[in-house]
């Protein structure tokens, strides 16, 4: 177990030094996290990598939408990461972890269910791309 906090310390030293501390998960967010996890898997053959670097791993390829591949060697195999988020998405956890954290954040009052908010971004399309025919000005005085 040593070892294994050894190993998480060096990986998030490696993560600062890369620059990636804004995209690590702080001490009280990970306190909050960490018991709606699974259990970390014991050590029978290859150790695990540590849920909290895998999570922060998978928090960083959501947030910039790239591939997996891509994933900074600091979080550990691209394809760990990408492996443990599918398993978890078929075990439904992501869902049991947003409903919890939304009774925890409503029982302390953080939560403001009468608030909603929209997304307003905008995206332009090509003038090409409004469905016209070609020369459709020309056909209409035909």
């Amino acid at each position: 177990m040593r070892r294994r906090r050894q190993a998480t310390r060096a990986c998030f030293q490696t993560a600062v030094n890369w620059g990636m501390a804004r995209d690590t998960l702080s001490d009280k967010q990970w306190e909050r996290l960490q018991p709606l996890l699974p259990p970390q898997k014991p050590k029978t053959g290859h150790p695990a990598k540590d849920h909290r670097l895998v999570l922060n791993g998978i928090l960083w390829v959501l947030r910039t939408g790239a591939p997996w591949r891509d994933a900074p060697p600091a979080y550990g195999p691209w394809q760990t990461l990408a492996t443990r988020f599918y398993r978890w998405v078929k075990a439904g956890l992501w869902d049991r972890i947003l409903a919890e954290l939304q009774r925890q954040g409503d029982a302390e009052g953080e939560l403001d269910w009468d608030l909603h908010h929209v997304d307003g971004s905008v995206i332009r399309a090509h003038q090409h791309a409004a469905g016209a025919q070609k020369g459709g000005s020309a056909r209409l005085n035909a």
